[in-house]
């Protein structure tokens, strides 16, 4: 029974490294969808949040979200920093409702935690084919039958083919996803810096123009 097994895992192990790095590179394009999605909310949100500013800034259609929402972060403490421009200041006070830091897309845990899983995995291509390697000399070994105790040299040669295209499939998978990580590793660093930006903004936001009001009030 065990050398049955262990000769069904050892045919099977190229498939299945093979259908696992085809959905491996089928997360990638999810998170890279993701991550779009989250860029477009938080600058369509800091967009509707700065329209009033006299000095907003607004790149060309061909410029990258996170260098959009950079720019409105900017424009966002530039008037934090100039007690000069109240009507901005007041302005910004009256909308501080629309960028509220419990929104979803500020939330980073699962993104990241999954993109963490995702690039880390890569890994594990390799280190399988090296695993059918053994698979595959396992099930020679125990493939004698009637009572043999040993494999002969040409049915350790055959499982050993099975196991060739295995470290082969493995390795292939694995410099196509660190290939792909590397073209999304960059926005998705950026992603969570911008995240976390547009975390602290609100926070001096809020602290700001809360002293503002209450100064005001005092008046």
């Amino acid at each position: 029974m065990i050398p049955g097994i262990l000769d069904n895992l050892s045919r099977l192990s190229t498939l299945v490294i093979v259908s696992c790095a085809a959905a491996h590179i089928l997360f990638f394009m999810v998170l890279w969808v993701w991550s779009r999605r989250d860029l477009k909310r938080i600058a369509s949100t800091l967009a509707e949040f700065t329209r009033d500013l006299k000095n907003r800034s607004m790149l060309d259609a061909t410029g990258h979200l996170s260098d959009q929402i950079n720019a409105f972060l900017a424009d966002v403490n530039e008037v934090l920093s100039d007690k000069t421009r109240q009507a901005e200041r007041q302005s910004l006070h009256d909308r501080i409702r629309i960028l509220d830091e419990r929104r979803i897309y500020l939330h980073s845990m699962v993104f990241e935690t999954a993109y963490n899983m995702c690039r880390t995995m890569i890994e594990a291509y390799p280190l399988a084919g090296v695993l059918d390697t053994i698979l595959a000399i396992g099930a020679a070994l125990q493939g004698g039958g009637d009572g043999e105790t040993a494999a002969s040299v040409s049915t350790i040669v055959g499982h050993f083919g099975d196991a060739i295209w295995s470290t082969f499939a493995g390795l292939i998978s694995a410099i196509v996803l660190m290939f792909l990580n590397s073209l999304f590793e960059t926005g998705f660093g950026r992603l969570a810096e911008n995240r976390q930006r547009v975390r602290v903004t609100i926070a001096d936001a809020k602290r700001e123009l809360s002293f503002q009001t209450a100064e005001q009030a005092g008046a």
